[in-house]
């Protein structure tokens, strides 16, 4: 389990066994009549139960115990004493006795139905807390099949049988709890992914891997997720083509995280004839301080090239629009709006490819609608942005994991 996995799953049991405070809050009360005390441990519970309610709580477990050591005590008796006791020790935060006193009093068979639900998710909770994760799926399973579970005990049964290695069953309940969020109007929560995501690395099942950071990143478009999914993405691309892609959503998504993508990137832009963008892409690793020191003068000799040829684009940048206005092919109008988007301006670089588009002739279809919906992301209009993205699966032999990686990022938008 990866260091970040386990720290999430230990804030998941920290959140169970603090659950419990919650769950266990009913504080004793006298019994109803026909249920009655005996009268030989009569003066010990109450001793007890006001110390309970003066929140006195090793007080209470003294007279308990007293009560406990006495003979000839019936079933009512041990469980209530047991009741009290584990409800004083939740209290103490002596959870594993706590646990210990409540499974005593389950199995005296005396609770009330309500008060056998509510003890059941106690326990559920406790054990999962105490690390007995076949006994805390058992109780689980009780809580779940009464129809009382909440999101959380779908949360700590799908952790239990993860931390238990039963990668199945805990993909199994993750997709339950989603469910379930889900069927609540609640956004399920990002642990329910991440056990799948873990699991699925395990085993290293790379289609459940992509599956589970797809998921992430609908949920809440880290960067870091788009950076999992976008290097296995590019592990497949050996087309260079199809690899600036891929550099492009990781460049969009700011999940770029290593030197090498920066100057590669800017490399296969320059090769792209887009000095313009490549020196953007480029500046931004050096300024953001992830190109390292080993890479910093290969880096500042491809800059210095790209900014030369950049400055003669961005001189040239009137007459390759008139030359493209004139021409009766969109070919042209999709390369500047490629230009004008490297130097930033969005609002001609849409401009030029809806233009482009309206002529026809363009040979790659893909670039046109890539770019269009990346200037009008940057304009902010970000329905025009997916609009121009979910073109993308009407042009022929386009990459099908391309067109969904765009379909995702269009998601994101806005």
């Amino acid at each position: 389990m990866s260091h970040s996995m386990q720290m999430k799953v230990a804030a998941c049991l920290f959140a169970a066994a603090l659950g419990v405070t919650a769950v266990s809050s009913r504080a004793p009360a006298a019994e109803k009549k026909e249920q009655q005390i005996s009268r030989n441990i009569a003066k010990e519970m109450m001793a007890a139960q006001k110390a309970l309610q003066a929140s006195q709580w090793q007080e209470a477990l003294k007279n308990l115990d007293a009560a406990e050591a006495k003979g000839g005590l019936t079933d009512f008796d041990k469980k209530t004493i047991f009741d009290f006791k584990g409800f004083a020790n939740v209290r103490l935060g002596n959870m594993k006795a706590a646990q210990a006193n409540y499974e005593s009093a389950l199995a005296t068979g005396l609770y009330s139905p309500e008060d056998a639900a509510r003890t059941t998710r106690t326990l559920f909770r406790l054990a999962a807390g105490a690390q007995e994760y076949t006994k805390a799926v058992g109780f689980g399973k009780t809580v779940v099949d009464s129809g009382a579970a909440n999101a959380d005990d779908y949360l700590i049964m799908t952790q239990s049988y993860y931390l238990m290695k039963d990668c199945k069953d805990a993909v199994a309940w993750a997709d339950r709890a989603i469910a379930f969020d889900r069927k609540s109007g609640e956004t399920p929560k990002e642990n329910l992914f991440l056990f799948k995501l873990q699991c699925a690395a395990d085993a290293n099942d790379t289609p459940a891997t992509v599956l589970a950071l797809e998921d992430l990143i609908r949920l809440n478009g880290k960067a870091d997720y788009w950076n999992k999914l976008l290097r296995i993405e590019r592990q497949e691309q050996k087309d260079d083509h199809n690899l600036l892609m891929i550099y492009r959503l990781m460049f969009d998504t700011n999940s770029m995280n290593a030197g090498s993508d920066f100057i590669e990137m800017a490399q296969l832009l320059g090769d792209a004839a887009l000095p313009g963008e490549a020196e953007a892409v480029l500046e931004k690793g050096i300024s953001s301080g992830q190109i390292p020191p080993d890479q910093k003068d290969r880096s500042a000799r491809l800059l210095a090239s790209i900014k030369a040829r950049a400055e003669s684009d961005h001189k040239g940048l009137p007459q390759f629009d008139a030359e493209a206005s004139k021409s009766s092919s969109g070919e042209l109008g999709v390369k500047l709006g490629e230009v004008y988007y490297g130097f930033g301006d969005y609002a001609n670089a849409v401009k030029a490819i809806q233009a482009a588009l309206q002529k026809g002739g363009i040979k790659h279809m893909d670039e046109a609608y890539v770019y269009l919906g990346r200037a009008e992301a940057g304009l902010k209009n970000s329905a025009e942005a997916r609009k121009a993205f979910g073109t993308l699966k009407t042009v022929p032999a386009m990459n099908p994991q391309l067109v969904k990686l765009f379909d995702l990022y269009g998601e994101k938008l806005g």
